[in-house]
């Protein structure tokens, strides 16, 4: 082997409602990449343990996930979809993978600082820990490529932290065994079994904001409905959220320096930007001077066209359990053959007796 086959893969957590900043963000990017590229897209529900140790509906959540997914176009028959926790290989090698890594990393990881807080001795392992499960997630299958926003570049870095950790504390069993690819690192060369997978990151709206508040990340934790678009949001609701969202006096402008200090007016021209598959630059060149009683019937109406259907798909879909059941066991087989397959060199590799 001579290179890492280009394979995407990426994970969403199975809980609350999924919002117009998860679309634009990530599903709908996951759906672009399934034209050029083989794709695993998981619902990672065993990261959801993390933030919360007992749920009331996570196998409906769960569901909702898996409905987003085929609601916004992605093809389960042609890729893999599934969740995390019918493939047992992702603990496995989560474990290893927490030998490999560092306290130290992880104590580095701001998400962890955020999500604990001030009482940092009373959060779980498994929050401290979540990292090394995600590069276990990308790693298991030697991904080589990861969509992914900001607030989760860090966590890609660690893997490749892990990756090279891994790569050159084994460099010469994976030699000896054949089953690696020579990787340059400075002034080295590694045999590496892991890819250092890349983020994949870009699009005019990658990050969404509060409609109440532009200076805040759109969450579906948000305890105000009207801060976000829901993925299951009606027709109606979206046109209402959407004219009811904060704004200030002025004009847009005609340029993006324009947007500067103005947090509300640049979420809603990058909201727009995204939904129309263009730059913040043409919709300003477009709409620059108008006021936002112009703007934001136009942006309603264009939420509407994209949004409805899929939250129609989406409800359709979560009416027939069975169904969205029987993808995620078919692309949990799928995604343990492959898992399975790396597991095993994995094990040969450190020396684990099998077989």
């Amino acid at each position: 082997m001579t290179a890492f086959k280009p394979l995407i893969f990426s994970g969403v957590q199975p809980t609350g409602n999924l919002h117009l900043g998860n679309y634009l963000g990530a599903i709908r990017k996951f759906v672009a990449l399934q034209e050029t590229m083989d794709c695993i897209y998981c619902v990672v529900d065993l990261h959801s343990l993390t933030a919360q140790l007992v749920h009331e509906d996570l196998k409906d959540q769960t569901r909702q996930i898996t409905a987003a997914f085929l609601a916004a176009g992605i093809d389960p028959d042609k890729h893999i979809v599934f969740n995390q926790s019918r493939v047992m290989q992702h603990a496995e090698l989560a474990w290893i993978f927490n030998c490999v890594a560092r306290i130290g990393w992880m104590n580095r990881m701001t998400q962890f600082k955020d999500k604990a807080g001030k009482d940092r001795e009373n959060a779980s392992l498994g929050l401290l820990a979540y990292p090394s499960l995600m590069a276990a997630d990308i790693l298991v299958y030697r991904a080589t490529h990861v969509p992914v926003g900001d607030d989760q570049k860090q966590h890609l870095e660690l893997t490749r932290d892990i990756a090279q950790k891994f790569n050159n504390d084994f460099s010469d069993r994976i030699a000896e065994l054949g089953v690696g690819v020579e990787i340059q690192m400075g002034d080295e060369t590694v045999n590496g079994f892991f890819p250092l997978t890349e983020p994949v990151i870009g699009g005019p709206a990658a990050r969404i904001m509060s409609l109440r508040d532009g200076s805040k990340k759109m969450s579906k934790s948000d305890p105000s409905d009207l801060s976000r678009i829901n993925l299951t949001d009606d027709a109606d609701t979206i046109s209402k959220k959407i004219k009811k969202a904060k704004t200030d006096p002025e004009a847009l402008p005609s340029e993006i320096a324009g947007l500067a200090g103005r947090p509300e007016a640049e979420n809603l021209v990058g909201i727009y930007a995204g939904l129309a598959d263009t730059s913040k630059e043409a919709v300003l060149k477009e709409y620059g001077g108008q006021q936002f009683s112009v703007f934001k019937p136009a942006l309603a109406d264009l939420a509407v066209e994209k949004m409805a259907p899929i939250a129609g798909e989406m409800r359709r879909l979560m009416a027939e359990p069975g169904h969205i059941d029987s993808v995620l066991r078919n692309g949990g087989e799928r995604a343990g053959v492959l898992a399975e397959a790396n597991m095993k060199t994995v094990r040969d590799i450190i020396g684990l007796l099998q077989g």
